[in-house]
């Protein structure tokens, strides 16, 4: 696909992408349009067309177009929490310019992660599917497909050989697609702060009823989790009302309908359960 940039100039840039709906809307990676307000772009029947980028995520790696004419008939969207290790998956997409190559492979590895930016905030992708289909450049957008044809995943990176990884569609994806649709954009909230889990002592275990807690690494300094109290070294075992045991539960927990109200987190910190309150903000490339 080549696209427009936001300044006007042209730029030259390959990725493969899948449609989704009936009225032309196209799912792929936002590292396959970024920087771009619009592209072009040809599918397998031979259809070429203008489409607009309607919106993007880099935090998931998932991306929104719209076609400016009929598209080919949608693909259908799958569960990515339904694959197990071993089962048959289909690449399809335009690796090395090539288009509507089909690759087979198997479910390689699930529940991989992949870390991603936005400005100060990291965070991963979660539940990554991880897949020996062969996946070149130009790969980034296309579908992972189950044997029924049905799409599970969003192919983004090639992390050597035999070992290509695709975004998952599940629940938290969805939600994701659903706010690109509506209003062109992904609003989080925000804590401000680095985590990592960990498996709790036998005794913490038995005494809070939680095998792993996220160990707090770092709080960044004016982040509302500094303003609740928050410290390194606290062990988190519950966030707005359920028990956190990875960077990736609590994210799920993080999205618009959190900003700016009050969320409940329980830490143990030095053998003691602490209740602590924080009010995420909305996040934004800075924060």
């Amino acid at each position: 696909m080549s696209a427009a940039g936001r300044n006007g100039r042209s730029r030259i840039g390959g990725g493969s992408a899948v449609v989704f709906t009936e009225d032309g809307y196209l799912l792929t990676n936002a590292h396959v349009v970024d920087g771009a307000s619009s592209g072009r772009a040809a599918f397998a029947d031979g259809t070429r067309m203008e489409v607009d980028i309607v919106g993007a995520d880099p935090l998931s790696d998932l991306a929104v177009i719209r076609g400016r004419m009929p598209t080919p008939a949608p693909a259908t969207l799958g569960d990515a929490e339904t694959p197990k290790v071993g089962q048959l998956v289909i690449a399809v997409g335009n690796p090395l310019g090539l288009a509507g190559p089909v690759t087979a492979g198997v479910v390689s590895g699930l529940g991989r992660s992949i870390p991603t930016s936005l400005g100060r905030t990291r965070r991963v992708i979660e539940d990554v599917i991880q897949t020996d289909a062969a996946l070149n450049p130009g790969s980034s957008g296309g579908a992972l497909a189950d044997a029924r044809g049905r799409i599970v995943g969003i192919n983004t990176a090639v992390a050597g050989a035999g070992l290509g990884l695709a975004v998952p569609i599940n629940a938290t994806t969805r939600r994701i697609i659903s706010a690109l649709l509506a209003d062109g954009r992904v609003r989080r909230a925000y804590l401000g702060l680095v985590s990592t889990p960990v498996p709790l002592p036998e005794g913490d275990a038995l005494r809070t009823g939680r095998r792993r807690a996220l160990r707090v690494v770092e709080v960044i300094e004016g982040s509302p989790a500094a303003a609740a109290g928050l410290r390194a070294g606290d062990l988190v075992l519950s966030a707005g009302g359920r028990p956190v045991s990875s960077a990736e539960s609590l994210q799920k927990l993080l999205f618009a309908d959190a900003i700016g109200v009050p969320f409940p987190i329980v830490v143990l910190r030095a053998g003691a359960v602490l209740d602590v309150v924080a009010v995420p903000q909305e996040m934004t490339e800075t924060g």
